[in-house]
């Protein structure tokens, strides 16, 4: 599969699941000319030994890059550090923001929910996007500055990619609500979907595109054995989806198939 992206793409959660496979998938698809960050807590623990094992598969092309928290202004801030230094004036093209928790376990009731779990998931799910795209800013701003392509929005220039989830959606919550009520998750994640749509009207001004993605309920260690979507098929679709993004797309929720889920 050959994916319309390129330049300097980072990636959140890196380590496993759906951002492992972001991280696989860009690194195939992609021209010479396209460098993946893969972003993760310990990029030399035992955990991101699948990610090691893709930079030793792709040597040049594969940069992993220490994130310990998305949530720690210090930590991000080392992290942007580290890669202004590599990316110099070209600036960085997509930030995805896939690092996530669901906690407690679903099917995560009303009752079982407390007030740590709500506040240790929406500072992940929704403060770590907010910060990691406030500090990560300017580089997105440089490469949309470089791209002669005047008012047009793409992932080829800059881009900011949420991976949010259906069970974000109010409209559908009376559709999905029996299958899990995941109380911590489905708020957080319906925060996150503001967050995209204040950041597309805001970064316009900057052609940056903003976008939520549904990415399908997947088969990882947050959906579960039981999820009928491999993180292969589910990160072949956002990657397509991803390629042909534009102005139109900016500021909503879509799924894997491209289709516009209602907020």
């Amino acid at each position: 599969m050959s994916v319309n992206l390129e330049g300097n793409i980072l990636v959140t959660g890196a380590n496993r699941g759906i951002g492992l496979e972001l991280v696989k998938q860009l690194a195939e698809n992609t021209g010479q000319e396209a460098h993946i960050y893969a972003g993760c807590r310990e990029p030399d623990g035992t955990r991101a030994e699948a990610l090691k094992q893709l930079t030793i598969q792709y040597p040049g092309k594969i940069t992993a890059i220490k994130l310990a928290y998305v949530a720690d202004e210090g930590s991000i801030s080392t992290a942007v550090q580290a890669v202004s230094e590599r990316i110099g004036s070209a600036g960085l093209n997509v930030l995805i923001n896939n690092a996530a928790i669901n906690t407690p376990a679903p099917p995560g009731s009303f009752l079982e929910t407390k007030k740590k779990h709500m506040m240790d998931v929406y500072e992940t799910n929704v403060v770590g996007p907010f910060i990691l795209s406030k500090m990560f800013l300017p580089l997105l701003q440089r490469a949309a500055e470089r791209c002669p392509t005047g008012d047009k929005m793409s992932c080829r220039r800059s881009a900011i990619i949420n991976i949010s989830t259906v069970f974000s959606s109010i409209e559908k919550c009376p559709e999905t609500f029996e299958l899990a009520q995941v109380y911590a998750y489905r708020t957080s994640k319906a925060a996150l979907n503001m967050l995209t749509r204040c950041q597309a009207e805001d970064f316009k001004t900057n052609n940056i595109l903003v976008t939520a993605i549904h990415p399908g309920w997947v088969r990882t260690d947050m959906g579960g054995e039981q999820a009928p979507v491999t993180p292969s098929e589910s990160v072949m679709g956002i990657l397509r989806v991803m390629s042909s993004l534009s102005n139109k797309d900016s500021g909503t929720l879509v799924d894997w198939g491209g289709e516009r889920i209602p907020w």
